[in-house]
């Protein structure tokens, strides 16, 4: 496993982060093994979120810090103020009401790493500095960014901080992959995917600003379950998420490209996709939703394979030779 550090937080980060979706209370002994193998395999950085399985999961995370009992040695990052099916929620109120919720389901006294869940572009950034600067001084959060917020308003919300003498976003996290996103998953989501998102890229490479990415294999697109011929047969939901927003032509000749480099090198098709977001010339720590241990040590030897700026540009299509 390889490690980064971040700014208020004392203790190594995993550059693969562990996404809780898959745990429950109702599947504690699936959870709790799931967790323990991560653990084993170096992965100390654990992605949870307010609105996940409507608190259920955030709850079954913290009885599996109980299990473990080692606190201080997991780095947490916790998410809130996502929208709700009526109103926009980054508001001071309702940042402060999903902390205390989430600090009470997981049972411990403060989140490593706090990410806004969602954003809203219309409301100003000042008092969502202010009251997260309220809750890094109490103790509660020891670092905090923006998940699904664009480059600018990470600018603007800094700027503000450094003006009044606060502290300013310390992490952003976007969705980030080898393919390129033709539609939005989810309403406010945000990529710095593809061409059009150069401006985004170079921003974070100039600041050096830690990224926490998700999605890395494209909502499943580079599993290797999709092709051209077959995007009628899919019925689940995600599934046809993934249609509707990765399976362009584009990212197809990209498919084909990382079946040619697999087959070259040994990697299996989501092994190549990670090592391409792992090779980037950003500060990334990538989240990944592993179902078992064996996925997350697939991962692992992903992290150790390094593509060359020639391989990632001709995987990209920017270039036609590798």
């Amino acid at each position: 496993m390889q490690y980064g550090k971040l700014p208020g937080i004392d203790k190594p980060v995993s550059r693969l982060v562990q996404g809780t979706i898959p745990i429950g209370t109702n599947k504690l002994d699936y959870s709790f093994k799931l967790l323990d193998d991560v653990y084993a395999l170096g992965g100390n950085t654990f992605d949870t979120a307010h609105v996940y399985g409507n608190g259920d999961v955030e709850r079954a995370f913290g009885k599996w810090l109980e299990h473990m009992g080692e606190r201080d040695k997991v780095v947490i990052i916790g998410k809130g103020a996502h929208l709700s099916p009526d109103r926009q929620r980054v508001t001071p109120h309702d940042i402060t009401s999903d902390i205390f919720d989430s600090l009470a389901r997981m049972k411990t006294d403060y989140i490593d790493l706090y990410l806004l869940h969602r954003d809203n572009p219309d409301v100003p950034v000042g008092p969502i500095v202010e009251v997260l600067n309220e809750h890094l001084k109490a103790g509660r959060i020891h670092a905090f960014g923006g998940s699904n917020w664009t480059h600018s308003r990470v600018q603007e919300a800094n700027e503000y901080a450094k003006a009044h003498g606060l502290q300013g976003f310390t992490a952003s996290s976007p969705n980030f992959s080898l393919a390129d996103q033709i539609k939005e998953p989810w309403p406010k989501c945000i990529t710095i995917s593809g061409p059009k998102n150069a401006e985004a890229r170079a921003y974070y490479e100039q600041h050096h600003m830690p990224l926490f990415t998700w999605s890395s294999l494209a909502g499943g697109f580079f599993s290797g379950r999709f092709s051209r011929d077959n995007l009628d047969t899919f019925t689940e939901y995600f599934d046809k998420l993934c249609v509707d927003c990765y399976c362009s032509e584009d990212n197809f000749k990209r498919l084909d490209r990382v079946k040619q480099y697999g087959a070259e090198t040994g990697l299996s098709i989501p092994q190549v996709a990670m090592a391409y977001v792992m090779s980037q010339p950003l500060d990334i720590y990538a989240l990944v939703g592993c179902q078992n241990g064996q996925e997350f040590a697939a991962n692992i030897e992903a992290l150790e394979h390094h593509l060359s700026p020639e391989i990632s540009a001709w995987l990209d299509l920017r270039s036609d030779s590798h």
